[in-house]
């Protein structure tokens, strides 16, 4: 919950504190930025090779220490070069948590249950997240150095709040394990013909997963920039857009995971989720050139499509993470699948300003296309697979 929270801080302080306060332009946050989503990938990969060596809550603990001392890092990383290295930290150490989190689900879980609990952690954390950003609202209205920094700082403290219920948390599992079971020291290295690098239909289904994540990014930073640059709501509508995904996902997060069990319906809910994607940017599309309201409505109208579609897709690509991988490798696996979506994060913002920001129509057709085309091919891909897990 510490975490989430500062998250939320973060995300609604960050752009401005990096600009107005650090004194970076807007081309270095991006390369910054940029640099840090690269090095993030390779950071869940890593994260997952380590999970199944040293144990998945170390990793957890470790890594979300790592995060609170690189926020803390920022106030005076005032170099370009500087702010590079904090950003990598932090962006890494978070994308590398995402992966031990799956790893411990995969581990502490069974069945339906991990993607259960998955979505009920998501809910937690959606909710402070949307807390947090909030709290950081009021660094936005006092718009002072002091109170950006203050936002910042106030975020690195609250993530290392959080290694405290971490370290309880990893004690706990280490009791639950059998005498003699000592997963984290005696498990050796995965056989080689269960390497998820040579997993070919986890590596297709985590590719595919890649293209699908770009939603997020298309949510933060291309519906924003449609709404008020090419359509004619006013620009409180961004807020009423954010606040109506993130209380959607809240409502409808468990519901849609409660019947995702299984190789089959989680490819199901994938493809549901990639078609809904899809039919959400046909409306965004076309809230272009309509009148004032009319554009109002069909913009709530593509979140809340964008919502089920952001939720169907997550929960079926949790469902085949956890399915299709073999417990005694759950950090490796968990790296590739966490690894996909630190690419789709990274690749979101060019993508989206690459067609829909910039060839209106057609560019949203392309993103329909590819969102389609994405959850379609991931049933193709378990279709001959047997409903039970595939290891």
């Amino acid at each position: 919950m510490a975490s989430s929270f500062s998250n939320g801080v973060f995300y609604a302080v960050s752009a401005l504190f990096f600009t107005k306060v650090v004194g970076l332009s807007v081309g270095q946050v991006g390369v910054g930025l940029t640099v840090a989503g690269a090095v993030a990938i390779a950071a869940s990969f890593a994260a997952g090779r380590v999970a199944d060596r040293v144990g998945a809550p170390a990793v957890l603990v470790a890594t979300t220490a790592t995060q609170g001392l690189a926020l803390l890092a920022y106030p005076v990383a005032s170099a370009v070069t500087t702010f590079t290295l904090a950003a990598c930290l932090a962006v890494a150490s978070r994308a590398a948590q995402g992966t031990a989190r799956a790893a411990v689900l995969a581990q502490a879980f069974t069945g339906a249950d991990r993607v259960l609990v998955r979505a009920h952690l998501g809910v937690v954390i959606n909710v402070f997240m949307g807390v947090g950003s909030v709290c950081g609202g009021f660094a936005l209205l006092t718009d002072t150095d002091a109170g950006y920094t203050l936002a910042i700082l106030g975020a690195g403290i609250f993530v290392l709040t959080s290694v405290w219920p971490l370290l309880a948390i990893r004690a706990e599992l280490a009791a639950r394990r059998p005498p003699g079971d000592d997963v984290i020291a005696s498990l050796p290295p995965p056989p080689a013909g269960r390497s998820p690098l040579k997993d070919r239909t986890y590596l297709m289904v985590s590719a595919l997963n890649m293209l699908l994540a770009m939603h997020a990014g298309l949510l933060t930073v291309g519906v924003p920039l449609w709404i008020t640059e090419h359509t004619s709501a006013p620009p409180i509508t961004v807020t009423l857009v954010l606040l109506l995904n993130t209380a959607a996902v809240v409502v409808i997060q468990t519901p849609v995971a409660r019947r995702a069990h299984g190789i089959h319906t989680s490819a199901r809910a994938v493809h549901v989720g990639g078609f809904s994607l899809a039919a959400a940017c046909l409306i965004y599309s076309a809230s272009a050139g309509a009148p004032t309201t009319i554009a109002v409505i069909l913009l709530l109208g593509a979140v809340i499509l964008h919502t089920f579609g952001e939720v169907a897709a997550d929960v079926g690509n949790w469902g085949l993470a956890f399915d299709l991988a073999p417990t005694s490798a759950a950090g490796a696996y968990q790296g590739i699948n966490q690894a996909s979506v630190a690419a789709g994060a990274m690749l979101a913002p060019l993508v989206v300003t690459g067609t829909a920001l910039t060839l209106g129509t057609t560019g949203w057709l392309v993103l329909a296309a590819v969102f389609a085309a994405a959850g379609a091919t991931t049933l193709l891909a378990v279709r001959t697979l047997p409903t039970a897990a595939a290891h």
